[in-house]
Formats: structure tokens, sequence, C-alpha cells
């Protein structure tokens, strides 16, 4: 009997070698559900825009996780909301397109929330897409960290009665507990690849100033009031080399311009003698260097941009 075996060949007895996986995952989910935080938690960077402000994330940032056997691309989207605005509308547009487009969609619903209607009108979005595209739905139990097991069982259970999803899975993207099982359960619906779609030291293809105004946006959201994030945008305008400056000690001017709606909203980022714009600047300055890998001077500048939220030629000189 022989027992020469064809090259490429599985021996007997062995499992058959797991192909490689490659594709793209969807976090949705209510504002602050912890999308942004559990994508870089996914990633082990932060590639993500988190606050503790709702509707903060308004790109879709993609973060790229890559193993021996699978690439995740996670695109990071805005809430799903019942929108009041034009920009709220274009934002649940920019999902909605992005639904369509993924291997597998992670619906993210807090801890320390109740289920609600946001919820709910979500699920029923999520059981159409189910139905016309296929689409596997991973319902993930976001914050567990903040909850004793009583509530996280009860959470559980809403969470199965809202849709018929593929799995449900809770976890902490702050203690990092079960985020190798979200990530493993997201890799499991990939489909095949020859190989990454993306290089493996790739973490995101976000463009550089993509990132930098998040970053600004980001830190000038931090610790003001309620009304404000609906209200912030964010524009590069330029990023130059200094003139002059020795070979071994780069320096880049970075010119940013944060576009408000009101001049009391101008007054809240500025603050008192410009003592709060100064800390935003410090906050987001050690983020860009690090994007752009050398020392920058951060010039911001606050402007008003009357409703841009509601006019149409506004939102599209904003980036919307």
């Amino acid at each position: 009997m022989s027992t020469d075996q064809t090259e490429g060949d599985t021996p007997a007895g062995a499992a058959p070698e797991k192909p490689y996986a490659a594709g793209f995952a969807c976090l949705v989910g209510r504002p602050n559900a912890g999308k942004s935080t559990l994508t870089n938690a996914l990633v082990g960077e932060k590639v993500a825009i988190t606050s503790s402000k709702p509707q903060t994330t308004r790109h879709t940032i993609r973060g790229i996780s890559t193993t021996d056997d699978s690439q995740l691309i996670l695109v990071d989207t805005p809430g799903l909301h019942k929108p009041r605005t034009l920009l709220g509308q274009r934002l649940n547009d920019l999902v909605r397109e992005t639904l369509l487009h993924v291997d597998v969609v992670g619906f993210c619903l807090p801890a320390d929330q109740k289920i609600g209607p946001g919820d709910a009108f979500i699920a029923a979005e999520l059981v159409e897409l189910q139905r016309a595209k296929r689409v596997p739905v991973v319902a993930i139990a976001t914050k567990i960290d903040t909850v004793d097991r009583d509530r996280l069982a009860e959470h559980l259970i809403a969470i199965d009665q809202l849709g018929s999803w593929d799995s449900i899975i809770p976890c902490s993207a702050t203690s990092g507990e079960q985020v190798a099982e979200v990530r493993e359960l997201l890799a499991s619906s990939l489909p095949p690849a020859p190989g990454p779609l993306y290089p493996a030291d790739v973490l995101t293809d976000e463009p550089a100033i993509v990132m930098i105004a998040e970053l600004v946006r980001e830190a000038a959201l931090e610790g003001v009031r309620d009304e404000l994030p609906h209200s912030l945008a964010v524009v590069v305008e330029e990023i130059v080399p200094r003139e002059g400056r020795p070979e071994d000690r780069p320096l880049l001017d970075v010119r940013v311009n944060v576009f408000v709606e009101r001049d009391s909203q101008k007054a809240i980022i500025i603050g008192r003698g410009g003592s709060r714009l100064r800390e935003v600047g410090t906050n987001a300055r050690t983020g860009i260097e690090r994007v752009l890998g050398q020392k920058v001077f951060l010039d911001l500048h606050v402007k008003v941009a009357k409703d841009w939220q509601r006019d149409p030629k506004q939102l599209q000189r904003l980036g919307f």
C-alpha cells in the first residue's frame, strides 16, 4: 500500500487547512453605543474618534485587524437615529449605503442602557437587511464592565427578543473582556480570500487629513454642553513644512478651522481668554504628531457658520 502523497494533499487524519478570510464588517448602533471604542479595541490602536457625547463619528473610519488567518476591516459609522436636520438625514444615508457593501454587521447595544425606541428602529432596518441581502448580524452587548450579572442577563434576553440574530455576544472594549471573541465571531462570516486586502502593518485607510480633523473634534467635545456635538465641524485647511527649520528638527504647520453655528457656541470652544482653545490644541496635538510622525504647530481658529446643518451648500463645503 503506497503512502506517497501528492504535494498539497492533506495528511491522513489531519484537519484540512483553514483558508484565509478577508472582508468588511460594519458596527452599527444608536449614538454612543460604544462602536468607536470597540473599533479601537479590535484594531489595538486608536483609529476612531471616541467621546462621551453622542453623534461624534462623521466619517466611515476603517480600522484594520490582521491575523495569520484573517483580515477584518471594520467600518465605523455614525449612529443610526431619527434625523432632525439635513445633516442627520445624510448621516443615516451614509450608514445605509455602507450596510449594502459589508460581509457582516455588528449591532452594538450598550448594557448600561435599556433597549429603547432607537434600538428598535435600527433592529427593524437590520431585519430588512437580513431578508434582502442575507448579511449576517451579530448582536454585541457592549459596556458590560458597567453592569452587574443580573442586569447583563436581562439585557441579553431583551436583545434576543429584538430580532433573529446570527449570534449574541457580550463584551467590554474598555476592559478587553471578550474582545478577541467578538473579533473571531465577526471574522467567521468573512469570505475566503487569497490573502489580506491591505498590508499587515496598515491599521486604517483613512487619509491623515481626516484623522487630524477627528482628533481636533474629539478634543473640542470633551467637557462641553450636550448641544455642541451636533453643531461642530472641523476642516483642515493646510499642512505645510515650516521653512528654515534644520533637517534634523522639521516642523509642520497644521492650520485647522472649527465651525460652530452660533456665537455662543464659539465662546464655549474658545473659553475665557482663549484658555479652552489652548487646551483643545494641546490635547489634539499629541495625536496629530503620532499620525504625521513629526512635531507639529497646530493653528486653531473657531468660526461661525450659521445653521450649517440645515444648509445644503454649507454642508457640502464642510465635507458632508
